[in-house]
C-alpha cells in the first residue's frame, strides 16, 4: 500500500533521541527549550512554546487569548475537529464558517458574517498546507478587536508575502504528527511575538503552576515553594520528542523542496484529465507546504467519490479524505448543527480525495497512482 503520507526517520534522528535517553533528562530538560528556540528562529517569531500535541497547543492558545464560557470562536468547518474542540474545552462556542470552494480555506466573507459581540477569536486553517488569506483575516481581526490565531498544523514551511508562515497572526500553531512537515512523534507548538501569550501558555502546560517568585501572591517562602495560579494541564512535550523534532527541523527545507517537486509532477501528470479538478495554482504571494494534494471530482461525477476512493484502495493506493466537516460529526450534530450550514465546504469534501504525497514518493509511484486514477475515472 502506498500511504497517503508517512514520516521519514533517518539515522541522525535516532542518534538525537538516543543522546537524550543517555543524558539523564527525559522530561522537562534542555532539549525542549532548544527545540523551541530552533522553531522560533526558523519562522521568524520571538517565542515558541512546545506541547505534547497540536490539540494541546490550540487549547493553550485559546486560553492565552482569554477565551472563556460564553465567548464565540470562529473556525472553519473544513478542518480537523481539534480546531473547534479547543473552544469547547474552555466553555466557548465554535462558530463554523464556510470555505472558499477553490482552495478549501476558510472564506473571509463568510467568517465576517459570523462575527458577533460574543466573538473573541478568529482561527483560519491553512488547508493542505496552503496559507489562508492571512492579510484579510488580520485586517478583520484588527477591525473587530479579535485575537487572530492561525491553525497552521499543515503549513510549517509555507510562505506568505515572502515570509515564513508563523508571524502573521497573534499566535500560530504547528503540528508535528508523523505525517506533517516534520515530526516529533506527537506534538505541537505555538509561535508568537507576544511575551504575555508565551508566559500564559507555559503556565497552562504546567498545571497552571508557577515556580517564579516574581509571580507569587504569597512572599517569603523557601526555594521549594510553587503556586498554582490557574487551572492548567500537563501538556509538556517529552525531551525525546523535542530532540527528534530539532533533528528533523534541519531537513525541513529539503522535505519541502521534495514535496513541491512531487506536487508539480502531479500537476503535469493529471493536467486536463476529464472530470478531475486539481488544487488551485499558488498565487504569486504564497507558497504552499504541500501537506496534501487534494483532487476533486467534477460536480457531475462527484457522487462516485466513494467508489473511486474504494477502487484506489483496492489498487493499494492509500488515498484519504480531508476532512469530515466538523459540524457534521455526530457530536456536533447532536449540538444542533445541520447539513447546509456550510454548503461550499460540504460540496468540497463530498468530491475530495487526497492522493499520496510525501517527501520520498517516487516518480514510479506517482505514475502508478495517476494512471490508476485516470483508468478509474474513464470507466465511470
Amino acid at each position: 500500500m502506498i500511504p497517503y503520507s508517512t514520516q521519514d526517520i533517518q539515522e541522525e534522528d535516532i542518534k538525537a533521541v538516543v543522546a537524550v535517553l543517555r543524558s539523564g533528562w527525559i522530561a522537562r530538560g534542555p532539549a525542549v527549550e532548544k527545540f523551541e528556540k530552533a522553531v522560533a528562529k526558523k519562522v521568524g517569531a520571538k517565542y515558541a512554546v512546545a506541547f505534547n500535541s497540536g490539540t494541546a497547543a490550540l487549547h493553550a492558545a485559546y486560553f492565552a487569548a482569554g477565551v472563556v464560557k460564553g465567548d464565540e470562536v470562529i473556525v472553519p468547518t473544513l478542518t480537523f475537529a481539534a480546531t473547534a474542540n479547543a473552544a469547547l474545552y474552555l466553555g466557548a462556542k465554535p462558530i463554523f464558517a464556510d470555505s472558499d470552494i477553490r482552495t478549501g480555506n476558510m472564506s473571509v466573507a463568510d467568517a465576517q458574517k459570523k462575527i458577533t459581540k460574543k466573538t473573541k477569536a478568529i482561527v483560519p486553517v491553512d488547508y493542505g498546507g496552503r496559507p489562508a488569506d492571512l492579510r484579510a483575516f488580520r485586517a478583520l481581526a484588527k477591525k473587530h478587536k479579535l485575537i487572530f490565531i492561525e491553525d497552521a498544523a499543515q503549513a510549517l514551511g509555507a510562505e506568505y508575502q515572502g515570509k515564513p508562515v508563523g508571524t502573521n497572526a497573534d499566535m500560530t500553531m504547528f503540528s508535528f504528527h508523523p505525517v506533517k512537515s516534520i515530526t516529533t512523534g506527537e506534538g505541537g507548538v505555538i509561535v508568537t511575538n507576544s511575551k504575555k501569550y508565551a508566559d500564559l501558555m507555559r503556565l497552562f502546560r504546567n498545571h497552571g503552576i508557577s515556580k517564579d517568585p516574581k509571580t507569587f501572591s504569597q512572599k517569603g517562602h523557601g526555594a521549594w515553594y510553587q503556586e498554582m495560579r490557574v487551572l492548567g494541564y500537563n501538556y509538556h512535550m517529552p525531551e525525546m520528542s523535542a530532540a527528534l523534532g530539532e533533528s528533523q527541523l534541519k531537513r525541513l527545507d529539503s522535505y519541502l523542496a521534495k514535496r513541491r517537486v512531487a506536487a508539480k509532477r502531479y500537476h503535469a501528470l493529471l493536467k486536463n484529465v476529464v472530470g478531475l479538478i486539481l488544487p488551485a495554482q499558488e498565487e504569486r504571494y504564497e507558497r504552499s507546504a504541500w501537506h496534501l494534494y487534494p483532487v476533486r471530482l467534477a460536480p457531475e461525477i462527484a457522487h462516485h467519490r466513494d467508489d473511486v476512493f474504494a477502487r484506489l484502495h483496492k489498487a493499494k493506493i492509500g488515498a484519504q479524505v480531508h476532512h469530515v466537516p466538523v459540524h457534521l460529526h455526530l457530536f456536533y450534530k447532536q449540538l444542533g448543527h445541520e447539513e447546509g450550514l456550510c454548503p461550499n465546504a460540504e460540496a468540497f469534501v463530498a468530491s475530495e480525495i487526497s492522493i499520496p504525497l510525501f517527501p520520498h514518493i517516487t516518480l514510479k509511484q506517482q505514475k502508478y497512482i495517476t494512471d490508476t486514477l485516470k483508468r478509474i475515472l474513464a470507466s465511470l
